[in-house]
This record gives C-alpha cells, structure tokens and sequence, in this order.
C-alpha cells in the first residue's frame, strides 16, 4: 500500500544498530572482474520481473525497488477519474505515460461505464513504448487503435511517439492524457506533450491515474542499499525520481541521523571508494543526467528494452 508521507528509510527514536560490515574490497574487485551485480530500482512488481528476466540473462539481479507506486485515493482524484470516462467516447485519442497509468486507470472503471468501447468509436490509445502496449493490449485495447514510436526510434519517449502520432491531430481534438501524480496527489509529469498538441489546437484534459512516492525500507534493504552503493553494482534507473530518492537515502546514510534526534534503525554508512566508481545504467539521457548529479561517476545510456538493457550492463561491467 501506498504510504504518502513516510520516509525513505525505517524511523525510531533509539540508537542507530550497528551493520555488520560488507566484502573487503579485494573480494569486491574480484567479483566485479567476473560479472556485475544489478541492481534494479523499478517499482516493485516491475522490479521482480525485470530482475528475473536479467537472470535468465546469466546477470546476478537484485531487485531493490526506488519508487512506490498506488492508486490515487483522495475524492478529487476519484472524481475526476470518473469524469475522464465518461469523456472517454469523446475523446479522439488517450495518452498513457506508461504501464502503471494503463492498469489503474483500467482499474478505476466505473461500473456503469461501458467497455470495450463499440466497435469503431474506440479512441486511438498512445503508447510511448513497448511496456505500456503491452499493458494496452492485456486491458482489451484494441490492437489496431493503439500508437506507438517506431520500433527503430532511439528513445521510447515522448518526442517519439510525437514523430508517429502527429499526424492524426486536428484542431478541437479532445486527447486524454493519462499519467501519474507525487505523493501529495499533485499531477506530475512533463507537459512537452500538452504543449505540442494545444500548438496544433487540440483540446487537452489531464487526469492522475496513480500516485508515486518514496519507497518504505526495511533494514535489510537498507543494508543491501548501502552495500551496492559501494561495491560497484551496476544501478539500473527507469526514472529520475528514483535517482533522487536514491540521492536521499545516500546522503541520510551519510549522516547517520535525521533532524530532531531520531536516529534510522540500522541504517549503515554508505561508503564511496574512488578505485570503486559508482555506475550506473539510464533508460533515458535525462535520467543519465540526473545520475550524474546524483555522484555517479560511469553512466551509460540505453534504450528501455532488455537486450539493449544489458548489452549496456555489459559494456559498463
């Protein structure tokens, strides 16, 4: 379940419990020169079955998710997704972020709204890449409705699924963009989109289908955290909100205690060796960027799918 205002790591008033040290850094170097530990930050679910992929790979996989992802709960929310589909035969195409915004908007049907849509008024549903049709097509869309960037395109994002649906818009279009909110139920999210369609004169309406929020911790995740912080496991990051929440534990790692006294329950130091550089695998160049900011010091930027994803694993190993 979603936890909105929790933080990052397990809280208690007491003393922080000591953490039995990792590896020495010979034996760290040593696996390092036989194969890279991975360690992959998606939201949970996605995180398992990305980490079990990678597996059946030959890749030691771990995953340690870096995001929370739930449905919107407050009334607002739930009333506007409501009305998003009872827009939905109106609409001439529905924008969905990702993945996660197709299953819980799916999920937020209301009983009395009809699907699948008749046949023929089925708006075109826009995927910016091969996960979220897949979630399209698992939701009963209609394979021949849905859009997506073209398979060569270098990024699955925004920008290229703009180049393969522009073509469809006309002026007063109404499009439903589908996406996420932060953990105080604020839409979030890039407007690039919005913006190049209202340019072409389509009506745009934005609903939040889910909320994302900083994951909850237990000790043995932070102590796993901590571990590959400073082992030279090769971190996988699908988004640049993990890589801030990553940046956060990190630096409360560092300090061994939070504002006001209270101290993390076995939150371990994480350490960083110069011969041991952080590194990093980023499903986008943004995303890279902001992994550079966070510290760090090898980053490689692939492509979201699995061969490209650990054809970038290795070139980094």
């Amino acid at each position: 379940m979603l936890r909105r205002s929790a933080p990052p790591w397990p809280r208690n008033c007491g003393p922080v419990v000591p953490v039995e040290p990792g590896p020495s850094r010979g034996a760290q170097a040593q696996r390092r020169h036989v194969t890279p530990r991975v360690i992959v930050t998606r939201p949970e679910r996605e995180a398992q079955r990305w980490a079990n992929e990678l597996r059946r790979l030959g890749l030691d996989a771990q995953p340690l998710p870096l995001m929370a992802i739930g449905p919107v709960s407050s009334p607002d929310a739930l009333s506007a997704l409501g009305t998003a589909w009872q827009a939905l035969p109106d609409c001439s195409a529905v924008m969905f972020v990702s993945a996660n915004a197709v299953q819980h908007f799916m999920a937020a049907r209301p009983v009395e709204s009809l699907w699948p849509l008749p046949a023929g008024s089925s708006p075109r549903a826009w995927a910016p890449g091969p996960g979220t049709v897949e979630a399209l097509l698992a939701s009963g869309w209609p394979a021949l409705s849905v859009d997506q960037p073209a398979p060569d395109a270098p990024q699955f994002d925004s920008e290229a699924l703009w180049a393969a649906v522009r073509a469809q818009v006309r002026a007063e279009d109404l499009v439903l963009v589908v996406r996420g909110a932060d953990a105080h139920g604020r839409s979030a999210g890039r407007d690039w989109l919005t913006q190049q369609l209202t340019a072409k004169g389509a009506r745009v309406h934005t609903v939040a289908a889910y909320q994302r929020a900083a994951p909850v911790l237990g000790p043995e995740q932070m102590a796993a955290f901590a571990t590959a912080s400073g082992d030279g496991s090769v971190w996988l990051f699908s988004s640049s909100e993990a890589v801030g929440h990553w940046r956060a534990l990190a630096d409360a790692s560092s300090a061994l205690a939070l504002p006001g006294g209270c101290a993390p329950v076995a939150l371990p130091a994480v350490p960083h060796d110069a011969r041991v550089p952080r590194r990093a695998v980023a499903t986008h160049p943004r995303i890279a960027d902001a992994a550079r900011a966070a510290g760090f010091e090898v980053v490689q930027v692939s492509r979201p799918d699995l061969a490209s994803v650990v054809a970038s694993i290795k070139s980094i190993a």
